[in-house]
C-alpha cells in the first residue's frame, strides 16, 4: 500500500520525475510571487485594496522582497478588470481514497466551483498542461468526496487577471495515472530517467541529472 501522493508531486512527476526524486525528502519554499498571488486570491470577488493585501503578505512572509509590492499592484490592477466570484471556502483539503492522492483546492465557490490559483501569466489560449493535470486531480477528489460528478474547474492566472475554465479530458486523466505510477515507482526505490522534454535550463538539479540517472534501482547504484 502506497502513501498518498500530493497533487503537487503528481505535477512534478509529470514535468520531470527527477525533480520529484530529488525533492521527495525535502520541503520546498513557497515562491515569493505565489505568496503574493495567493494572498490576493483571498479577496477576489470583493474590493481589492493593494495596501491592505500587502500588509497581509508581509505578515505572512516578513522576509519577502519589498520590490514585489510593485508586482502586487500590477496584479490588483489586472484583477480589478475581471468579474470574480468570492470563495465560500479557501484552502480546502481534498483526497481520493481510490486513487491515493491528496491536495488542497485554493478556492471553492458556490455549486462546487473549484479554482486553482496560479502566479504565472495565462497562455494565449486555454490553460497549461500542468494546470489541466491539477484540475483533473482535484475534480476526481471532489467527485469522490461529494458523490457526484464535477465537470472541471477554473485556473486563475492572477497576474493576467484571468480565470479560465478547464474540463479535463480522457488524455488528462491518463496523464494523471501515468504520473501517479511514476511517483509510486520512485517511492519504491527506482531512480527515474530524465524525460525528453524536461525543463533542464531552469532546473536546479541540471548538473546532477546530466551526470547520469538511467532509471535504475537505488540498490543497483550502491
Amino acid at each position: 500500500m502506497h502513501a498518498p501522493v500530493a497533487v503537487s508531486d503528481l505535477v512534478r512527476c509529470h514535468t520531470c520525475p527527477v525533480q520529484f526524486y530529488r525533492d521527495r525528502h525535502h520541503s520546498r519554499t513557497e515562491p515569493d510571487r505565489y505568496a503574493v498571488c495567493k494572498q490576493l486570491s483571498y479577496h477576489l470577488g470583493e474590493t481589492l485594496d493593494a495596501d491592505m493585501i500587502w500588509q497581509e503578505v508581509t505578515t505572512v512572509r516578513p522576509d519577502i522582497d519589498p520590490q514585489l509590492r510593485g508586482f502586487l499592484s500590477s496584479c490588483v490592477a489586472a484583477c480589478r478588470a475581471g468579474a470574480w466570484q468570492p470563495a465560500i471556502e479557501a484552502d480546502v483539503p481534498v483526497r481520493s481514497e481510490k486513487l491515493g492522492i491528496v491536495g488542497m483546492v485554493d478556492r471553492l465557490g458556490s455549486g462546487d466551483r473549484l479554482s486553482v490559483v496560479r502566479s504565472g501569466t495565462a497562455p494565449v489560449t486555454g490553460v497549461y498542461t500542468s494546470d489541466r493535470l491539477r484540475v483533473a486531480a482535484y475534480a476526481l477528489c471532489l467527485e469522490e468526496m461529494l458523490g457526484h460528478a464535477v465537470s472541471g474547474g477554473y485556473v486563475e492566472y492572477i497576474p493576467s487577471g484571468m480565470a479560465r475554465f478547464c474540463i479535463p479530458q480522457p488524455r488528462d486523466r491518463r496523464m494523471l495515472l501515468r504520473a501517479l505510477g511514476t511517483a509510486h515507482r520512485i517511492m519504491e526505490g527506482e531512480v527515474p530517467q530524465k524525460p525528453l522534454n524536461a525543463p533542464c535550463l531552469r532546473c536546479e538539479y541540471h548538473a546532477w541529472c546530466t551526470e547520469g540517472s538511467r532509471g535504475k534501482k537505488l540498490s543497483d547504484l550502491m
